[in-house]
């Protein structure tokens, strides 16, 4: 059974600016001559591997809402050179925006179970093609 993670992205301050932070990123490491990998690190390691690598996502928690989910590839544990022992998930650099809703701040991560992780936005109902910050001030006045 598919599971998910849930985690404040610090930050940023919309799903652009964590697509931007991605983007720099791939391309400091084509620069270095390296293979890209986006890889977030924490410091508690998720148990449920299984049911996390069946299909499972990182949803972003971005200036209070669910906003944004990358797919989970890998969980790979290490121990940082101060002894703690972290966990790096290796996330697909696609960033798909979600419907959008309010969450309230937690420290780390959280499991967030299938049946409860919001739909991706798509289509024209949802005004994708819109900024972020017009998107979220029409749906703060009930207007989409």
């Amino acid at each position: 059974m598919t599971l998910h993670l849930i985690k404040l992205c610090v930050g940023a301050a919309s799903i652009a600016d964590l697509e931007e932070w991605i983007a720099e990123r791939g391309a400091a490491a084509r620069k270095a001559g390296r293979p890209f990998e986006q890889i977030h690190v924490t410091r508690m390691v998720p148990t449920r591997r299984d049911e996390l690598l069946d299909g499972g996502s990182l949803y972003w928690v971005i200036k209070g809402e669910v906003a944004a989910r990358q797919k989970l590839l890998d969980l790979r544990t290490f121990t940082d050179g101060e002894g703690i022992r972290r966990c790096g998930l290796v996330l697909d650099p696609t960033v798909v925006p979600v419907v959008p809703r309010p969450s309230r701040p937690f420290q780390g991560w959280r499991y967030l179970p299938a049946a409860d992780a919001p739909k991706d936005l798509a289509g024209e109902e949802s005004a994708t093609d819109l900024p972020e910050d017009m998107r979220r001030e029409l749906r703060d006045l009930g207007l989409l």
